[in-house]
């Protein structure tokens, strides 16, 4: 079924159909021809292409489409943990959960803006989740799509009773390359991070952009609001913003790791680097009633523009 975004453009849509498992999926449109697509298993976005229809996040050859796996690419929502501790699953449970389209969703400030389309998503504690983490929460995920092609997820995060939580989350965003070895990110450089692959000791990073030649698992801490992910070869920027969001994880498994990996092919980590907007290393902590706020803006520019396009925000 198809619902009209707004009356300002009818061509600007959403629609609603199955995958090949029943699953929902909603399609965003826009009339210069971007698209996204949400999955309402993990209210995980899978799909999200420019105007050329170019397909600009990774998904494995190898993913598994079936719930309640999370599928290997795209953006999963990593939600109320990011890792692996305790008796939550790694990542925790948001991004393997059915959601469901939110019909009533509470107002948001208009600085979001009319001249995009939406989707509305909503979570709550099943009797499961609760055994495994008892507390109360309403995740809301507004998934948009601007008219130039920029996709923007918020999440607000609701305790709505009992008594006070913390979490971590991530958008673990998995980013189409066309090679990692031609790919830096610019906007970190001189922050501190904790290193997954040296028992999350906490260095400081010293090269002037990061490039990539063997496995890299990190949490940049600090980090500014904007960083930018550079691919020479396509000549592409990814431009990362984001708010409520203070650490970057930086993420490619490499070819050891990734021949480890059932659901990643193993040459596929040359196509795919993962830059998450997360908060990860100080827990938000909310007290019944209270509402966190994340947001990511994503966009991808030609490489000629992305000084313009940043606006001032990246650090050098």
């Amino acid at each position: 079924m198809g619902h009209s975004a707004s009356v300002w453009d009818q061509r600007s849509e959403f629609e609603v159909s199955k995958d090949w498992n029943g699953v929902d999926q909603v399609v965003l449109r826009v009339p210069r021809g971007a698209s996204a697509r949400v999955s309402l298993h993990g209210g995980q976005v899978i799909s999200w292409r420019n105007e050329r229809g170019e397909e600009l996040l990774f998904t494995s050859s190898k993913a598994i489409f079936k719930p309640p796996k999370a599928m290997r690419g795209g953006i999963p929502i990593c939600f109320p943990q990011f890792g692996n501790c305790g008796s939550l699953e790694q990542h925790g449970f948001a991004r393997n959960k059915m959601w469901i389209i939110d019909d009533s969703p509470p107002h948001l400030p208009s600085s979001d803006g009319n001249d995009k389309v939406s989707v509305d998503l909503l979570l709550k504690p099943s009797e499961d989740d609760m055994k495994c983490w008892p507390h109360h929460f309403e995740f809301r995920l507004r998934v948009s799509l601007s008219m130039v092609g920029d996709l923007t997820m918020i999440s607000r995060i609701r305790n709505i009773n009992g008594k006070p939580f913390s979490f971590s989350f991530a958008y673990h965003t998995y980013f189409s390359v066309s090679d990692i070895s031609e790919v830096r990110i610019e906007g970190l450089e001189t922050l501190d991070y904790l290193d997954n692959l040296q028992q999350r000791e906490r260095l400081t990073e010293q090269g002037d952009a990061i490039t990539f030649e063997s496995e890299v698992d990190r949490v940049y801490l600090g980090s500014p609001n904007a960083i930018a992910v550079l691919d020479h070869e396509k000549k592409r920027t990814f431009v990362i913003r984001k708010e409520g969001l203070p650490d970057v994880v930086v993420w490619n498994p490499w070819e050891k790791k990734s021949k480890s990996m059932v659901d990643l092919g193993d040459d596929e980590y040359k196509q795919m680097l993962c830059v998450d907007a997360a908060a990860i290393e100080r827990a938000i902590n909310l007290k019944p009633g209270e509402e966190w706020n994340g947001r990511l803006e994503l966009s991808a520019v030609p490489s000629t523009r992305y000084s313009d396009h940043i606006g001032g925000h990246v650090r050098y």
